[in-house]
Order: C-alpha cells, then sequence, then structure tokens
C-alpha cells in the first residue's frame, strides 16, 4: 500500500509519508527512529507506508518528540482521510456515469423540478438526494423496490433503472397527498362512480378520482411516460393502511387508461402489502406474479363491459362504428372502451374506430 494516493488532479498524502521526510532530514535509521519515538518498528513501517494511521497516542509521541503541536498530526491524518473520500467520490461518480446517460435527466428537470446541469457529477448528485439512495448503482440491485427477472443485457439494465426511477419518483410525490386508512369496501363502493367517470373529461374527473382514493387510503399519482422505463402503472404498499397507486398519464386513449386504472384497482384490491405490481410494456419485465396479473386483467375487462352485456352485444369484424356507440349508450360507457376492447380481441381491425377512440394529454407539473 503506498502513502501518497492519486487519481486524476487529487492527491492524498499519507501522514507517513512526511514522517519518511523527517527520518531523512534526521539521516537515521527507520529503526533508530521507532526507538526514539517509543514505538515498534513495524508500527513504524506500517505507518510509513500508509498501511497505519495515526493514532492519538502516536501523534502525541510525534510532537513531543519534534515539537509540533498534537494538532499538525492530526490535521495531516484527517487531510488524508477526506482525500480518499474525495478519490473514492470521484471513482464512483465516474461508475456512475453510464448510469446517468440512460436515464432521461430532462424528465427530471420538467417533472419534480431538478436544476439544470450539463454536469455529469451534478446529475449523480441531483439524482441520488432525489432517489434518496448513495449510488445510482444501487437501483440494480435486485432487491430494490421490486423484482425483475434476472438478466445481464445493457438493454435490461436500461429498463430496470428507468422503471425503478418512474416508481420512486411516484413514491416521493405521494408523500404530498394524504390518506385515510385503507378501506377496501370503501373502495369497492366507489367501483361504479369511477367507471361513469369514463364519460367525463380528465379536467372533470381527475379532481373528484383524487377525492375518491384518497378517502379509501390510496395515494393517487399521475406521471408523465419516462423513456426508457417501459412503466404504464405501478401499485406499492407504504405501510397497512396506506398504498401508491401510480399512473402513466401521457399519450394514453381512453381505453387504455380505464383498462389500466381498473387493472392497477385490483392489484391494490389483492391487498398483497409485501408486493409491488407494475404494468410494463418491456415483456422481459413482465411481472413474475402472472396468475395476479390475469386476474387483474379479467377484473378489467369484466368490470368495464359485463360479460352478460357484452354476450349480448354479439360483436363480429361487421360491427359498425354506430353500433358500437349505441352499445356503449347502453351500458353507460366511453364508446372507445368498447373500440378498444373489440380491436384486443382481433374482432375488428386497429385502422378503426380513430374518431371514437379519444386520447387524453394530462399535463401535471410536481416539485420535489
Amino acid at each position: 500500500m503506498s502513502n501518497v494516493n492519486e487519481y486524476k488532479d487529487i492527491v492524498a498524502f499519507h501522514p507517513g509519508y512526511y514522517i519518511a521526510d523527517v527520518i531523512e532530514d534526521m539521516e537515521i535509521s527507520q529503526a533508530e527512529f521507532a526507538t526514539r519515538m517509543g514505538t515498534t518498528a513495524k508500527t513504524l513501517s506500517q505507518l510509513i507506508n500508509g498501511q497505519a494511521n495515526i493514532s492519538n497516542d502516536l501523534a502525541k509521541k510525534l510532537s513531543v518528540m519534534l515539537g509540533t503541536s498534537l494538532d499538525v498530526w492530526q490535521n495531516l491524518q484527517n487531510t488524508y482521510d477526506q482525500k480518499l473520500i474525495e478519490i473514492q467520490l470521484a471513482k464512483d461518480i465516474d461508475a456512475q456515469a453510464e448510469l446517468v446517460k440512460e436515464i432521461d435527466y430532462k424528465y427530471f428537470i420538467d417533472v419534480v423540478g431538478l436544476p439544470t446541469t450539463r454536469s455529469i457529477k451534478d446529475k449523480v448528485a441531483n439524482l441520488c438526494k432525489f432517489f434518496r439512495v448513495a449510488d445510482l448503482r444501487i437501483m440494480l440491485k435486485e432487491d430494490f423496490l421490486v423484482n425483475f427477472r434476472t438478466s445481464s443485457s445493457c438493454n435490461k439494465m436500461k429498463h430496470i433503472i428507468n422503471s425503478r426511477a418512474w416508481i420512486q419518483t411516484a413514491m416521493n410525490l405521494s408523500k404530498s397527498i394524504e390518506t385515510k386508512p385503507y378501506n377496501a369496501a370503501k373502495l369497492k363502493g366507489y367501483l361504479p362512480e369511477l367507471r361513469g367517470m369514463t364519460l367525463k373529461e380528465p379536467e372533470e374527473f381527475l379532481p373528484r378520482m383524487n377525492e375518491i382514493f384518497a378517502e379509501c387510503g390510496i395515494a393517487f399519482v399521475l406521471l408523465p411516460h419516462l423513456k426508457n422505463s417501459g412503466v404504464n402503472g405501478a401499485v406499492k404498499w407504504v405501510t397497512e393502511d396506506r398504498v401508491v397507486l401510480a399512473m402513466n398519464n401521457r399519450g394514453l386513449n381512453a381505453d387504455k387508461f380505464w383498462f389500466s386504472l381498473f387493472h392497477e384497482i385490483k392489484h391494490v384490491l389483492q391487498q398483497k402489502i409485501k408486493m409491488v405490481f407494475i404494468s410494463t410494456t418491456v415483456e422481459e419485465m413482465m411481472d413474475i406474479n402472472n396468475n395476479l396479473e390475469i386476474e387483474a386483467d379479467k377484473f378489467a375487462t369484466n368490470y368495464l363491459i359485463s360479460p352478460a352485456d357484452y354476450k349480448r352485444f354479439a360483436p363480429s369484424k361487421y360491427t359498425s362504428d354506430d353500433e358500437i356507440v349505441e352499445f356503449a349508450n347502453t351500458i353507460g360507457i366511453h364508446p372507445g372502451i368498447v373500440a378498444g376492447r373489440l380491436q384486443h380481441e382481433g374482432i375488428i381491425a386497429q385502422n378503426r374506430c380513430s374518431k371514437l377512440k379519444e386520447k387524453y394529454v394530462i399535463e401535471i407539473k410536481h416539485t420535489a
């Protein structure tokens, strides 16, 4: 081990570096210096080679022997320790640089108000502070926030860190939302009203939706899509009495928005407190709890359009737009949801019903 550590323009001199100079100036051997100092040759050798730090006892002996203040040697040790920390921080930042490049930093400027900067060092510091982690690489650990199937591919790593960044953002923003204790019965009682909101515009239904969820113990967070995250929604329990339901709010057709919402509501009702559910477009990151996902899909499908109503409708590829609208009106739901169901099941072509499928664009600005 050397008594001088260097990284880029940072240099750390161990106190042993200066002791070696003193011995040379005194023109004596290390063994004699150790004797005069009242310590062993081994201890002095470790000190000179940067393998041991100056203890209070050694600092006292050096100060008496050389006629210096005690602070001289203690300050040399403290300065060295601080420089080592600087070196390690610089190395850590360089190691995180590639991860920062995979994260759309501008997203966090726009959505949560992080400071604008071009400095990689500042970006690392700002993101670590916002995500509440000591190192961005921690967000790649298997047990951070949500587990995914393991893979070493670069694309997988990119998706994992961004999906967890999106979820952590939702968790941070949820802290400002006041909720009552979770009440499953109350949530089930509000489901018909939530379904009826499909006929309203976002600016009308969102305030009421937030009230309902807060009343039921759910902190509801809408966020724009984060590039490379592939996350459309997530459910994470904070305590047994409080759960966060987060959804992607940008570029969603009405049918996808409402299907996703009721899908996540089912995950809340499943009340798997130790699990984190995410809805993702990235196949290799699909949730490993497949049965619960199937259950949530089935719930969303059947609650929006009941099996009995769907059977009565009996749609086919010849079903017209007018018939879709008429059916939607009879069951009190947005016609785009019906059209989306038919497209999803391959009954009608994807390029049909463009006029029926309303697209929600909800602009939301949060503060960190």
